[in-house]
């Protein structure tokens, strides 16, 4: 009787070993497969954003000309990517480079019908404007907050912001890269070198343009224990290495992005 009792209790701590361990791979499948589908999803859109960053055509039949076009022209297009001070409103609100291992913040100038929260700030589809993006990470959140880029000028009345939009989940990190061409006067629009945000204001004084930008994100899976795995580090582009922990599956995206429209920009200047 003891030796069935020793055998059946054998047989059983196998079988709760397997159950416990299937149960743990069909965990970890599922928090891959979430993160993957999440970093498909806001990279194709980060992609979408950004390729109209700097985008300004006068030539368009429906931008709404409550404004002097030409020098709303002249300031989306030789300023893609917003630094403090550009607005009069809003004198801090810029793209800003993370001290340590903080994530970046990125603002950028376009002309759209709306914001990234779909805000057309009283126009009707399909008129346009300067509209102002600013993407950020926020207590484990991508977000991102629309302006009036004319508001912020000064130019009109006070058209509130858009409220924040949750445009992912589990985002714990947003690093940065700016990809600049040489003096815009004298340059054909292909990247020279790739900087931080760190970088930009001493680049706009060398009339040098932004005409490419590179981002990676840390995206994480819900709560999960990954035993059989080893605390890791990640780096994000050029940043110091980040820990991870045993509790989240994680994974790196990156988005490059060729800005064409201020491609297009710096050649027509060489002219």
């Amino acid at each position: 009787m003891m030796i069935s009792m020793l055998l059946g209790l054998i047989i059983t701590t196998g079988v709760i070993q397997v159950f416990v361990s299937t149960r743990s791979t069909n965990s970890l499948n599922q928090a891959i497969s979430e993160v993957q589908e999440y970093g498909r999803y806001i990279t194709l859109r980060l992609q979408d954003e950004l390729r109209e960053v700097g985008r300004y055509e006068q030539t368009l039949g429906n931008i709404d000309n409550s404004v002097d076009l030409v020098t709303e022209s002249s300031f989306v297009l030789r300023q893609p990517v917003a630094l403090a001070a550009d607005y009069a409103v809003m004198g801090a609100l810029g793209s800003l480079e993370g001290v340590g291992n903080a994530s970046d913040e990125l603002v950028v100038n376009l002309l759209a019908e709306q914001d990234c929260s779909g805000n057309r700030f009283g126009l009707a589809a399909p008129m346009q404007l300067h509209i102002v993006n600013h993407f950020f990470v926020e207590d484990g959140q991508l977000k991102c907050q629309g302006y009036s880029g004319r508001y912020l000028r000064g130019l009109t009345g006070n058209f509130i912001p858009s409220d924040e939009v949750v445009l992912l989940d589990g985002v714990q990190s947003m690093q940065i890269e700016y990809g600049l061409s040489g003096d815009i006067t004298e340059n054909d629009g292909r990247v020279i070198r790739y900087v931080d945000g760190s970088h930009l204001s001493n680049a706009r004084l060398a009339n040098m343009q932004v005409v490419a930008i590179r981002l990676a994100l840390l995206v994480q899976s819900p709560p999960i224990k990954l035993q059989n795995l080893a605390n890791e580090k990640v780096t994000l582009l050029s940043e110091a290495p980040l820990t991870l922990d045993k509790n989240h599956y994680y994974q790196v995206f990156n988005v490059a992005v060729a800005l064409r429209n201020s491609i297009n920009y710096v050649g027509s200047a060489a002219l």
